[in-house]
């Protein structure tokens, strides 16, 4: 199951409480007194793991917490300190107050581990508080409770390039075709139910990462079909590919419209970004030359944009324009070298 936000209350763990306690030994009528400290409650961590890939782990969950410190004992000893808690998240993960709303961390590389929440310190034995007018302390301190939060986790999935496109476009068939992804394909809407992965392999030294989300409808981001939830997972992604059919019933600038539209209203961090376009299903419609000519006239785009002296394109339109078909194997290969390039332009 793919569970991309979750929320729980979780704890750091308490203190242990020092111990009251007095050295009883043959032959020592009058020990003084040997109560040793609680130990510390564990920390909660939470650390970033490429092995993840979901929250689904801690769907249902409501409580999480770490392990309490052990109390003191006689003879000076010190209590055991709780064990640590670590919260294993997908890279993308980020990590919110769920009170406030504050965004605490965001775990982008794998590897990354990050403290949340400190555990309570340990009391004090009565051997700290033996004084010259005290000789005999029966009093220890208890141990301090530890940090506790109510906490959201959202996950954003970490990608090169993201698909944009409405349903039945061709994006699963592209993602499977270039990459090692293996999504549902069929000939209805929104068989792509939850956001994929896929390593695209250009050359034996050079790949990048693709994801393809379901599809967008116009409305979406009023709720209908899937909605636009799933936009999230493509905003940390460097370039979109918007895929516009040329088969559809719709014209390529009603659909472009639409798109550009939904992405929009659901952030203007994603408008803005870096973006391409496909014009897919160029092998089941004619005069497909023609189409994406009228295309980028109307509009007033190039086919291929020339980057200024920076290295740096123009974000208000696309940086290239190009028809493909993922079924005869059209322009695929181009495509590949062609978002390739982008990339390494960006870094």
């Amino acid at each position: 199951m793919f569970v991309d936000n979750v929320k729980f209350h979780t704890k750091a763990g308490k203190g242990g409480a020092g111990c009251v306690s007095f050295r009883r030994e043959k032959f020592i009528l009058f020990g003084g007194p040997d109560g040793g400290d609680g130990g510390d409650g564990g920390n909660v961590y939470f650390k970033a793991d490429k092995n993840s890939h979901t929250l689904s782990k801690y769907k249902g969950k409501k409580l999480l917490k770490a392990e309490n410190g052990a109390g003191g004992e006689g003879r000076k000893k010190f209590g055991k300190k709780g064990a640590d808690l670590v919260l294993i998240v997908p890279p993308g993960t980020s990590i919110y107050d769920d009170k406030t709303g504050e965004l605490l961390f965001d775990l982008k590389e794998d590897g990354e581990k990050v403290l949340a929440l400190k555990g309570g310190k340990g009391g004090l034995g009565n051997v700290h508080f033996k004084s010259p007018v005290n000789q005999r302390p029966e009093y220890a301190q208890p141990g301090l409770s530890g940090e506790e939060k109510d906490i959201r986790l959202e996950l954003k999935l970490i990608a090169d390039v993201g698909l944009v496109g409405f349903p039945n476009v061709g994006k699963s068939t592209l993602i499977s075709t270039i990459s090692n992804a293996k999504p549902e394909i069929a000939n209805y809407e929104f068989t792509t139910l939850t956001p994929k992965l896929g390593m695209v392999e250009v050359d034996e030294f050079s790949g990048f990462v693709m994801a393809d989300i379901p599809g967008i409808i116009e409305g979406a981001s009023e709720g209908r079909g899937l909605g636009i939830k799933f936009l999230k997972h493509i905003e940390r992604t460097k370039i979109l590919l918007f895929m516009i059919d040329m088969s559809n019933y719709r014209t390529l600038k009603e659909q472009f419209n639409a798109l550009k539209e939904e992405s929009t209203k659901f952030s203007k961090n994603l408008a803005n970004k870096l973006y391409a376009i496909a014009l897919t299903k160029a092998d089941a419609v004619e005069n497909t030359d023609k189409m994406l000519t009228e295309f980028c006239d109307e509009f007033g785009f190039e086919s291929r944009q020339i980057p200024n002296e920076k290295g740096e394109f123009d974000k208000t339109k696309p940086v290239f324009v190009m028809q493909i078909s993922s079924a005869a194997n059209k322009n695929i290969k181009e495509l590949k070298f062609a978002l390739l390039e982008i990339l390494k332009a960006q870094n």
